[in-house]
């Protein structure tokens, strides 16, 4: 584990990005655009190691934001392997360089001094000053352009060589302490799981600023991982971090709070929610957290309409419930307002929790991995079909211009959300309200509360009528 520390705009998430071959982090001319730590997955040549961006080292108090910020640098300093520690060759050495140059050498981490922006003759100079911070050859590097990451390469090598040696040893070691004496003994059936590494489920928590997204994963996590504070706004960047819950792999995607479009004005907070955006894209859960003080606004129903657009598997999380005091007159508004407004995923899992106390987490993911059940459900074509007879019987679609429209087959086409396609024989013609019917029957015969439900139809005939009547005649 490699970590970029630096003071901030000197392109730390430039070369965080360079490192991981895509654009993870986000990056701006304004100064202090990273706060959280992020990790990625680096490689340089044939080296394979996690590379850490951090936020910009400054000289602060340590209840301000950015002495917060800076706490959670010196975390990544204690936790990696080495540093590489940036300074801009343009700028040259400014106190703040010298001042956590300080810090660094008190530490027992490796440091690599690499002076960024050093491309052409404006760098020479401040490439030279870097001699005198006391870290040997600084390497001059341009993350923009990419020159210099052969040096970069040849310092890494002999740290990422020695980690991973170190690493062998201890499996090895495990490997010895787990042997089987016993070479009679039977070998335990571990089942079909076994030597089998299980795909992590992700989850994104979305919600308006200040609605606890950060504070409720760190209770997760049972650590300050993530920048939290009274601030609104603190996340930038869309976090990810692994987390085990009962057994089961979880990664989890903290994002940046999604304020009204017309509110986002700022080119920075444009990337923060783009990032968001991205994040609920690829996530296979969703939990929407609202503000338990004020939930259900207008914003709250756009970000829980966009995932349901977006067809994530969904679950609201009711935040900050510790500070509601007739708690069974806010449970009814709350599903009042569910059921009024929450047609298109009528259902939805609802989990009141207090992430500051650690309230009602267990509750959230049973509901989380409940819904990705449900998202991932597929159901047969048979149990499909005999489904829609009933329907027919009971409730058949409206004549249109003195037309009936015929529904002849349904099958379903995919899961991951569940995809349904209706063969009929105008479905132009078919009324919105009927395939709303048809969607709330589905939900509810086959147990897929919350879940957002693709229904779409096709002209024509059975399609395997006419195999089945080859069939008979054969």
């Amino acid at each position: 584990m490699i970590a970029i520390i630096g003071r901030p705009n000197v392109g730390k998430s430039t070369l965080f990005n360079r490192l991981v071959g895509k654009r993870l982090a986000l990056v701006d001319d304004t100064p202090g655009v990273t706060r959280d730590r992020r990790a990625g997955d680096a490689r340089l040549g044939d080296l394979r190691f996690t590379i850490l961006d951090t936020a910009g080292l400054e000289e602060a108090e340590a209840r301000t934001l950015e002495g917060r910020m800076r706490a959670q640098t010196e975390e990544a300093i204690a936790d990696a392997d080495a540093v590489i520690f940036v300074v801009d060759a343009r700028a040259g050495i400014t106190p703040s360089d010298s001042h956590f140059a300080n810090l660094l050498r008190r530490t027992e981490t490796p440091v690599i001094l690499v002076a960024n922006k050093a491309e052409g003759r404006a760098g020479e100079h401040g490439l030279y000053e870097a001699f005198g911070l006391g870290f040997g050859e600084p390497i001059a590097l341009s993350a923009e352009h990419g020159e210099g990451l052969s040096d970069l390469y040849d310092s890494l090598l002999p740290i990422v060589d020695a980690a991973d040696a170190e690493a062998e040893i201890e499996a090895i070691a495990e490997a010895d302490v787990n042997v089987d004496l016993d070479p009679d003994a039977e070998e335990e059936d571990k089942g079909p799981a076994a030597g089998t590494v299980e795909k992590p489920l992700r989850v994104a928590v979305v919600g308006r600023p200040n609605a606890g997204k950060s504070t409720l994963i760190n209770r997760l996590l049972g650590e300050e991982r993530l920048l939290t504070g009274p601030e609104a706004g603190i996340t930038r960047d869309s976090i990810s971090v692994d987390w085990v819950w009962r057994d089961h792999h979880v990664k989890l995607f903290d994002t940046a709070g999604i304020r009204r479009k017309a509110r986002v004005q700022e080119k920075l907070e444009k990337l923060s929610v783009a990032d968001a955006l991205r994040a609920i894209k690829f996530a296979e859960v969703v939990i929407v957290t609202l503000d338990a003080t004020m939930s259900f606004e207008k914003q709250d129903l756009q970000i829980i309409e966009l995932c349901a657009r977006e067809g994530r598997a969904i679950v609201i999380a009711i935040n900050k419930w510790d500070l509601i005091e007739d708690r069974s007159e806010a449970m009814q508004r709350l599903n009042d307002a569910a059921e009024r407004y929450l047609n298109q995923i009528r259902g939805v899992q609802i989990v009141t929790l207090s992430g500051l106390h650690g309230r009602g987490l267990d509750k959230l993911f049973e509901a989380a991995f409940k819904a990705y059940e449900m998202w991932n459900r597929r159901i047969s074509t048979s149990r499909l079909n005999r489904w829609l007879d009933g329907v027919l019987v009971h409730h058949p679609p409206p004549a249109v211009a003195g037309r009936r429209i015929k529904l002849r087959y349904i099958t379903q086409a995919k899961a991951r959300p569940p995809h349904f396609i209706v063969f009929c024989s105008r479905p132009e013609a078919l009324p919105e309200s009927y395939t709303r019917y048809l969607v709330n029957g589905l939900r509810e015969r086959f147990e897929m509360p919350g879940t957002p439900i693709r229904l779409s139809y096709r002209k024509g005939e059975n399609p395997y009528a006419a195999k089945a009547k080859k069939r008979n005649i054969q």
